[in-house]
């Protein structure tokens, strides 16, 4: 990977220009409740979910981009852009932010799903410019 290794914790400042693209996230879809952004490894980059669940959804969101990227191979289906998860009381969504990064939104039982997709590409985007800026 390019911007980070496994054994060293993101720089401040990039955790604080992904911070501000989750806040602006938060900003343009008001059902969100929280989100976090990862390696592709499980490695934490950023997170603003309630509580002290940032490292266990990191690491799921890995796990959740490997076992979608396997089955979109299997089945001829292209790269990785999202997953789209539907639960009792709300939303997980995993969006590929770059080749290296992605970033995971949650969101209530009663959310716009069409606009969720729309404002958490758009976010993925935004991580993925600041992350390619990283040296």
């Amino acid at each position: 990977m390019r911007f980070l290794s496994l054994r060293r914790r993101p720089r401040v400042e990039l955790q604080g220009e992904v911070l501000e693209e989750m806040a602006l996230l938060r900003k343009r879809a008001p059902d969100v409740s929280g989100s976090v952004v990862c390696s592709v490894d499980g490695l934490r980059i950023a997170s603003d979910l309630a509580g002290d669940h940032g490292e266990q959804a990191a690491a799921l969101s890995a796990a959740m981009l490997a076992m979608s990227g396997r089955m979109l191979t299997m089945t001829g289906r292209g790269a990785f852009e999202e997953t789209l998860i539907s639960g009792s009381a709300g939303f997980v969504a995993c969006y590929a932010a770059g080749p290296t990064v992605v970033l995971t939104v949650l969101a209530g039982p009663g959310a716009n799903v069409g606009l969720l997709r729309l404002e958490g590409r758009r976010t993925a985007a935004g991580v993925a410019a600041v992350v390619a800026r990283e040296p």
